[in-house]
């Protein structure tokens, strides 16, 4: 099974994720762990090239759960997926993950990814995750419902969860077609 979850920031998508990865025996592939440098470097801007060959290495194995929304390399694990879990959760519940999220990885100086940290001053920033789900939720939600209609992605077995509390239903039906599937 392939896997790829995706939602708005703070959604939940590394969380379910690793879930999924560790009832299914699948490979977590975290893009922000792929993506992010040192001091805040990201690939994607920086070397898009070596992100997208660094996920396509992470792929090369027979399962996995990939989680994020990289436009770079959507097509290349969309296509390559055999499911695609949608986080698609209203605004209140989006922002109330995140803020909490953001607050908490501050206070305790919690490292992310190759040694970086969330900054106080980084809170203002429009990149920074709160900010950024606030103003990018509705566009991303549009565009994700037309991306998921496209011809080239009709084979994914799409699971669209509206709340939180179907995350755990969703592992139950993906523990369920593994199951079918052996």
């Amino acid at each position: 099974m392939r896997i790829v979850v995706i939602g708005t920031s703070g959604a939940g998508k590394t969380t379910l994720a690793r879930t999924i990865a560790r009832r299914l025996d699948l490979v977590h592939i975290e893009l922000d762990a792929l993506n992010w440098q040192a001091g805040w470097r990201d690939l994607v801007r920086s070397d898009p090239t070596e992100f997208a060959r660094r996920v396509a290495a992470a792929m090369r194995v027979d399962g996995w759960v990939a989680d994020g929304n990289y436009a770079v390399v959507r097509d290349l694990l969309w296509r390559n997926a055999s499911h695609l879990v949608w986080l698609d959760y209203e605004r209140p519940v989006i922002m109330r993950r995140v803020i909490g999220r953001s607050l908490l990885r501050l206070v305790l100086r919690t490292e992310l990814w190759a040694g970086n940290r969330e900054r106080w001053r980084f809170l203002l920033q429009p990149s920074h995750p709160i900010l950024w789900a606030w103003r990018t939720w509705a566009a991303l939600r549009q565009a994700t419902a037309e991306l998921i209609g496209r011809t080239e992605y009709a084979h994914l077995n799409v699971l669209r969860l509206r709340r939180p509390g179907e995350a755990q239903q969703a592992v139950g039906t993906l523990v369920a077609a593994t199951r079918a599937e052996r």
